[in-house]
């Protein structure tokens, strides 16, 4: 594995130079700022990365408003009360994209959302505090008490909410193969993988002094 400074020059290289490559960052919110975050906007988030994926991303952008209106604007005591009756009514709910099995994941992680809010006064405040030494814990988390929030559902969740992460996309798992921290150029399943890419952008974040969220762009455009 190189030095992130040697990463970094590739991909000043490939991209032109500084100005060029420092346009193209994403700057994750602070902690205060993602605490003020109400846990209704993390369920629609959530819920939109889920019917997102595997689908055509701009159908559910046009049809959100519409899905914020079915869903009495992601109110987790509201949704955690739908009844079977009520979920299985949302599919012939024009409004939304009618897919049974990511409808019922709005009532499950609206439960998982309540119960983190009894420990730790909100959902919003559990994604603020815990540390991106550990992203990895986090993902396996949510992927095990939630519904549809594995692979790399909730690293678009944290993204597009302002938490800092990595990304596993193509671009950064062919860098992450490059740079020799996993075996295969497919997106990691095991725990070794997942804990060894844990593990480099640690390094890379302790040398750098960059978010994580940066040093998973900069891995990508590294690539060309």
């Amino acid at each position: 594995m190189r030095s992130f400074d040697a990463i970094y020059d590739q991909t000043l290289n490939l991209k032109g130079g500084k100005i060029q490559t420092e346009s193209k960052l994403p700057k994750p919110s602070s902690k205060r700022k993602l605490k003020t975050i109400s846990d209704d906007r993390f369920l629609s988030e959530m819920t939109k990365c889920i019917f997102r994926a595997g689908f055509i991303w701009r159908v559910i952008e046009a049809k959100w408003d519409d899905f914020e209106k079915a869903f009495y604007g992601f109110d987790p005591e509201k949704m955690v009360l739908l009844s079977d009756e009520q979920l299985e009514k949302y599919t012939d709910d024009k409004r939304i994209v009618r897919n049974f099995q990511k409808i019922k994941t709005v009532r499950h992680n609206a439960g998982l959302i309540l119960k983190i809010q009894k420990s730790h006064g909100s959902f919003s405040e559990f994604i603020a505090d815990w540390p991106c030494s550990d992203l990895v814990g986090l993902f396996e988390l949510l992927k095990k008490d939630g519904q549809r929030l594995g692979g790399n559902t909730s690293q678009y969740l944290f993204r597009f909410m302002g938490k800092d992460t990595y990304i596993f996309s193509t671009d950064v798992i062919t860098a992450l193969h490059r740079e020799r921290v996993i075996d295969k150029i497919k997106v990691p399943t095991s725990k070794r993988d997942k804990h060894a890419i844990q593990a480099a952008f640690n390094q890379w974040h302790d040398d750098s002094n960059r978010p994580y969220c940066q040093i998973s762009r900069i891995l990508a455009m590294s690539v060309g």
